[in-house]
């Protein structure tokens, strides 16, 4: 990675041995709560001899990636894709991108019936990892712990509707009282990479002390968008098909419809959103992801960026922390003295010419 105090770690997706360490340029990576984070970069091929080595490190689908700063990992995933690509003057290099270790869930589906009546939603999401991880060849070395979050569900997941685990997952924390679960990449006190289930009810809190961020001062650029377009006070699910009669027309089940009077009371125009649930049949359930999806929807959402030289306090571990972010300008003739949590974290590490920077990705309380 150039000039930076990179490393970029190729190990075998199961067994976690060390393949290579190869050079990567042109480096970027995020990470996220609720979205799977990305790395994407290019492995220069200049002689024979690498290339032999790049053919036996760079395996798509078999191949974990480990990114180290100093002795600090700060991303971990799976390589995917693969692209080699050659240039005009024969210059050769491999374009990789890579999903982190939440991606390998989307790639794996539930093909056994699974019944839960009054078990806490942490407990289900650990036994959908070990249906995942005790499966021959399924076991990539995620770990977590036993901490519960208080809220008991029932769900029935059918293996008739081949869902993937990530899907069941994301399904089952956007319900009303859900929470937020990620897989974190860090070096434990013994040295070894771990890959961590992380869940929070309601939300992933991270670090204990408060991060002041000053524009003008340490961030360097900010984005703040206000996005309406998926606005929405009235709002209604659909579910499964609720007829059991074959010789009948089939009707979805439906949850309440939910209107917020006060909103439209207030001036704003009535303004539609559903959502879809094909697999819920029982209607609480359904009213319950209703009532959430309603939640989230009812205020214009903002999610607003702010670019800061990294430096000893903007590591990964960022991510579900809390900071106080202090703006003054134009727009904000008084100064705009706020605390938001870090939902997302993408970083430029320092090439020629250019300093090693990070996005961070806010969530408006």
């Amino acid at each position: 990675m150039a000039t930076a105090p990179y490393r970029v770690l190729l190990c075998d997706l199961r067994s976690d041995t060390v393949l290579d360490a190869l050079p990567m340029q042109g480096v970027s990576l995020d990470d996220y709560i609720g979205k799977v984070g990305s790395l994407r970069g290019t492995v220069p091929i200049p002689n024979a001899e690498f290339a032999a080595r790049a053919r036996r490190a760079l395996v798509p689908g078999r191949t974990a990636v480990w990114v180290e700063r100093g002795r600090d990992i700060w991303w971990g995933g799976i390589l995917w894709t693969l692209a080699l690509a050659s240039d005009s003057r024969g210059f050769l290099s491999a374009q990789v991108q890579c999903g982190g270790w939440a991606s390998y869930l989307y790639r794996r589906e539930l093909r056994d019936t699974l019944i839960a009546e009054q078990v806490d939603q942490f407990d289900i999401v650990r036994t959908l990892v070990d249906y995942v991880q005790n499966t021959p060849g399924g076991d990539i070395g995620i770990v977590y712990d036993a901490h519960t979050s208080g809220v008991l569900r029932d769900r029935t997941f059918l293996r008739y509707d081949l869902p993937t685990i990530g899907d069941l997952l994301d399904q089952l924390a956007a319900v009303e009282g859900g929470f937020e679960w990620r897989i974190a990449s860090y070096r434990d006190a013994d040295g070894r990479r771990i890959k961590r289930l992380q869940l929070g009810h309601p939300v992933i809190r991270a670090g204990t002390s408060e991060i002041v961020l000053d524009h003008p001062g340490p961030v360097l650029s900010y984005t703040w968008p206000t996005d309406a377009t998926q606005k929405a006070n009235a709002w209604q699910s659909r579910g499964a098909s609720i007829n059991t009669n074959q010789a009948a027309e089939s009707y979805p089940l439906m949850s309440a419809e939910l209107v917020d009077d006060t909103d439209i009371a207030a001036g704003w125009p009535r303004l539609d959103g559903s959502s879809d649930y094909t697999t819920v049949e029982q209607q609480a359930t359904l009213d319950a992801h209703a009532r959430a999806d309603w939640t989230a929807a009812r205020n214009p959402v903002e999610i607003p960026e702010v670019e800061v030289l990294l430096g000893k306090h903007i590591t990964p571990a960022l991510l579900g922390a809390t900071v106080r972010l202090r703006i003054r300008d134009l727009w904000h003739p008084t100064t705009l003295d706020a605390r938001y949590r870090v939902v997302g974290l993408s970083i430029t590490p320092p090439e020629r010419g250019r300093p090693e920077t990070a996005r961070l990705y806010l969530e408006v309380p």
